[in-house]
């Protein structure tokens, strides 16, 4: 792995390894939400949510459009919220102490399932 990718791949895992902000990205992976919205739903202060919210938009976690007088944010693209889901993924299989092969295995049954 190149060092430059290895540098950006630790912000970024950095980044992730808030539950605030990961429970930011929880929000943003729904829909994009205003930073009012977040701090509704997440019962966090506003200056903390716009905090969190700087730092994933200064590495393009996230991304904001302008709706008239609202801004929203939103993930960046779908990188992240395969990363967020196959992360999800991961710890579910941790937290049922399942094997490689049983994930696998387990994953391909809801594949097939899902594609009839």
């Amino acid at each position: 792995m190149k060092k430059d990718v290895q540098h950006e791949l630790s912000i970024i895992f950095k980044l992730l390894g808030s539950e605030r902000r990961l429970a930011i990205l929880a929000l943003l992976r729904e829909k994009p939400c205003s930073v009012s919205e977040i701090v509704d739903q997440l019962s966090m202060e506003q200056s903390a949510v716009s905090h969190q919210l700087q730092m994933l938009r200064e590495a393009q976690v996230v991304t904001v459009e302008k709706v008239g007088r609202s801004v929203y944010y939103q993930l960046n693209d779908s990188h992240i919220l395969t990363l967020l889901n196959n992360a999800e993924h991961h710890v579910d299989h941790v937290l049922r102490e399942m094997s490689h092969a049983e994930a696998v295995a387990e994953e391909q049954a809801a594949a097939k399932k899902n594609h009839k």
